[in-house]
């Protein structure tokens, strides 16, 4: 099984090496095509106004300068073009991708860009908590979980139109819960902040950030589980169409 890696969190970042350390354990011949720099929030996002640049770091192992999708596609298209893969991993983000993030994720989006290719994709995060410092990040539990949950889910199967998005609680792996397979959430408040300052000149520029809070969830979705100790297994379908809403247009506008 030929399996592609990509993340947002950079071709540096810790996370990625536990997705490596996942994936070797689940084939010989693992590629991975990651950003050089952090792309955390640029969602499904791709570069078309400017060239993009991929450097060979290693034996299956690439740079590009550009977004978590652009990493899918150069990974497919071109690094791999003469045989795709047969599945594609993106993560392991340090944080978690539930509820309202997926919308923002470009750890979502990289198996997003995965599953209109065609191939399998599976995105991995792991939820922490608010400036942990890396050491005490909780990498061991997608380490000694991730690869035994990705083979039951190939096993399961899915949809072409459908791709995983897999979360890991804070918790070290015996303390894990179980598994849960869950529905999207929803964050019962916004938590978008943004902070005004002025530079050296005396122009004004803003900074967006997010407050931690804890929501209050409905039993069976992903935030639900991530609180409660569980590994949240959520299928994310990619056709947004609200069909309820689309019957009563249709009727609404008909003639």
């Amino acid at each position: 099984m030929r399996i592609l890696l990509t993340n947002d969190d950079g071709i540096e970042a810790a996370g990625l090496h536990a997705l490596q350390q996942i994936a070797s354990e689940l084939s010989d011949d693992v590629w991975t095509v990651a950003p050089d720099t952090d792309q955390s929030g640029a969602a499904h996002s791709l570069t078309l106004h400017e060239p993009l640049r991929c450097r060979e770091l290693g034996k299956r192992s690439y740079a590009v300068k550009g977004t978590p999708t652009d990493c899918v596609i150069m990974g497919v298209k071109h690094i791999l073009a003469s045989q795709p893969p047969d599945l594609i991993l993106s993560g392991v983000n340090r944080g978690v991708n539930v509820a309202d993030d997926v919308t923002y994720s470009g750890t979502i989006a990289g198996a997003i860009e995965g599953t209109l290719l065609g191939i399998p994709a599976i995105a991995m995060s792991l939820a922490t908590r608010l400036h942990e410092t890396s050491d005490r990040v909780k990498w061991e539990t997608p380490m000694q979980l991730g690869a035994d949950l990705v083979r039951r889910l190939l096993a399961a199967g899915w949809p072409k139109d459908v791709l995983v998005n897999v979360n890991f609680p804070d918790r070290e792996p015996e303390e894990v819960a179980g598994t849960l397979v869950t529905c999207q959430g929803k964050r019962d408040q916004n938590l978008l902040t943004i902070v005004d300052r002025m530079d050296t000149r005396g122009n004004p520029y803003y900074w967006f950030g997010f407050e931690r809070r804890r929501s209050n969830p409905p039993e069976g979705s992903d935030l639900w589980a991530i609180y409660r100790g569980y590994v949240s297994v959520t299928p994310l379908h990619l056709d947004l169409t609200h069909e309820a809403t689309r019957a009563k247009l249709v009727s609404a506008l008909a003639g």
